[in-house]
């Protein structure tokens, strides 16, 4: 459209915007400066859930970018960092046969995590975070920038793994917003958004 109609610019980007969240509609969390902690802190609201974290690798980030959002404290009702293996044992209930079997870095751990943090904070949802962002800590097995994260819910747990690349500080942004991004798409899930 070259803009000869009134409203031939307009409706030519509808057309297209249409399309576009055709294809890919999951995966658009907001429109115009929208955040993806503004997102998620809305999808509580709107389905009257609260939330915890309980965060290795990221050493708080997720709660931190969740409490960016005004008005928070009445679905996010806090966060464990549990950076060391035995805060993982004693405050979020961590078994330590699986710390010793699978290393603190493991899908089972990143579970428990999530499961803890419901638990110890009496939230409806959980976010459990572990992972290794460098620059040193890894190995062939589980190298720099290998994440576990969790969410778990009254339906459940569901735990990913993840690979990211970049640095320390790269590896737990991108863990953070991952983990929020989990978090966004199980509560569309549960009402269709």
């Amino acid at each position: 459209s070259h803009g000869d109609e009134p409203g031939a610019v307009e409706q030519a980007l509808a057309r297209t915007e249409n399309r576009i969240r055709t294809l890919v509609g999951k995966h658009i969390f907001g429109e115009g400066r929208a955040t993806m902690e503004e997102a998620v802190a809305q999808l509580l609201e709107r389905h009257d859930t609260t939330i915890a974290t309980a965060e290795s690798c990221t050493g708080g980030m997720t709660g931190s970018m969740l409490t960016n959002v005004p008005g928070i404290s009445r679905f996010y009702l806090g966060g464990i960092i549990c950076y060391g293996n035995e805060a993982k044992v004693e405050l979020l209930g961590v078994p330590p046969e699986v710390i010793r079997s699978q290393g603190a870095v493991s899908d089972d751990v990143a579970r428990a995590l999530a499961e803890g943090a419901r638990k110890r904070l009496g939230s409806n949802m959980g976010i459990g975070v572990t992972g290794i962002a460098g620059p040193s800590g890894g190995s062939p097995d589980k190298p720099v920038g290998l994440v576990y994260i969790a969410v778990a819910d009254d339906d459940g747990t569901e735990s990913r793994e993840f690979r990211f690349s970049g640095d320390r500080r790269t590896i737990r942004l991108r863990t953070a917003l991952t983990a929020l991004n989990m978090t966004r798409r199980r509560l569309m899930a549960q009402g269709q958004g």
